[in-house]
């Protein structure tokens, strides 16, 4: 479903423009359905993997294919307009619209991506609201929200347009462990309900026994194996 082929990433320094490489991924790939985590200690790169496959950046050199798509030919409309229809994305401080409601900035992911109209489209929302257990808080803003709540509204809106890949970058990073595994339990049900294949960036390594893999990352390299004990995710 995604496969990534010599990536790397690459900035310019103050020495004589001399390029530094923060990522290099020689293969990645991802099938329907799997569960993935991305460990690695800050600046290690996870979040730049994560923004490369999304399409927010651009990789330096290599291929991004998703769904058989090569994504680096892709035009920026394009790309924005294949990112909201097939990928959804939770990040680790929200990025709520804060002027709006929990319902309202659901709405307007599928507003964006032109997924379902009128009366179809606020039904879908208000479900997912309800799967996520905000059924009695729909209407309330960001600022009325625990950061578990505005978490849970995060994961609703990036599953708004049922994509086939969701990233979630640290999305427990500002939760307890008692509300880290409930919104990673969560996360991984509503995601086996929809078929996705999901990637989780984390530095807690409790999590990882929600997933089928671990990729690691060390100082922007690449390396993989396979979790052991693995606690499996009801589907």
């Amino acid at each position: 479903m995604l496969e990534l082929t010599d990536i790397t990433k690459c900035y310019l320094t103050g020495d004589m423009g001399k390029p530094l490489e923060v990522l290099k991924v020689e293969k990645m790939t991802v099938s329907a359905d799997e569960r993935i985590a991305l460990i690695g200690p800050s600046g290690s790169g996870k979040s730049t993997l994560l923004n490369i496959i999304a399409g927010i950046i651009r990789p330096t050199t290599g291929s991004i294919k998703l769904h058989g798509q090569e994504m680096t030919m892709l035009r920026e409309r394009q790309w924005d307009r294949a990112r909201t229809e097939l990928i959804g994305y939770v990040y680790q401080n929200f990025y709520l619209l804060p002027g709006f409601s929990a319902l309202e900035n659901v709405l307007m992911a599928m507003k964006f991506a032109g997924t379902l109209w009128g009366k179809e489209r606020e039904d879908r929302a208000k479900y997912l609201l309800s799967r996520v257990g905000l059924k009695s808080r729909i209407h309330h803003r960001p600022h009325q929200l625990s950061n578990g709540e505005q978490q849970r509204v995060a994961i609703a809106r990036a599953l708004a347009n049922q994509p086939s890949l969701v990233l979630a970058d640290e999305p427990t990073a500002n939760l307890d462990h008692k509300h880290a595994d409930l919104i990673i339990e969560l996360l991984a049900e509503l995601c086996a309900e929809l078929g996705a294949a999901w990637i989780l960036s984390t530095h807690d390594h409790r999590l990882i026994h929600y997933t089928d893999r671990t990729i690691q990352l060390v100082e922007g390299r690449y390396e993989e194996r396979i979790v052991e004990d693995t606690l499996h995710v009801t589907r």
